[in-house]
């Protein structure tokens, strides 16, 4: 017998109340991450591992992006940053609604520079009535970098996220 097994890592990263951990406990259908409407609640690096049929891949739920303004921002953020560099592909986890902005670009940089591939995740699609507001920022999105896809969704609601996972 022939098996091809691949797996890999992948780092959920983003700006702090976006969903992050909301997306890894959606995708695993356990509560492995905290979820709190508090700004950092996340302060370290938590892992989910995911395997369907012969591919199996760890999501490394990261803190919040965000501007340092002490010792343990600082940690935050370096944890972001590090885990970036640990990883195999990204998801960067963008709100719904919520305009793109310096600590996105931060990110992509990021991914540029270590040629990373990347999938983008529009949350919190549940909370936008006109859906055109969707449709444009996955026009910015693409605009900033080749993402494999994007994909809107709603990790709480779970609309969308199966296909995500595929």
């Amino acid at each position: 017998m022939n098996y091809e097994t691949k797996s890999g890592f992948v780092a959920i990263v983003g700006r702090a109340n976006v969903g992050k951990s909301s997306l890894l406990n959606a995708m695993i259908g356990e509560k492995i991450a905290i979820v709190s409407d508090k700004p950092q609640t996340t302060r370290t690096r938590i892992t989910g591992v995911i395997t369907r049929d012969a591919v199996q891949l760890a999501f490394i739920d990261t803190p919040g992006m965000h501007r340092p303004r002490n010792s343990l921002s600082e940690y935050m953020v370096k944890q972001v940053t590090e885990s970036v560099g640990d990883v195999d592909a990204a998801v960067l986890v963008v709100e719904a609604g919520v305009p793109l902005g310096d600590i996105e670009n931060q990110l992509i940089q990021n991914f540029a520079q270590r040629k990373l591939p990347a999938v983008a995740v529009i949350n919190k699609m549940d909370t936008v009535q006109d859906k055109s507001v969707i449709l444009s920022q996955i026009a910015a999105l693409s605009q900033l970098y080749s993402f494999d896809h994007i994909y809107p969704l709603s990790a709480k609601s779970g609309e969308g996220v199966e296909d995500f996972i595929k």
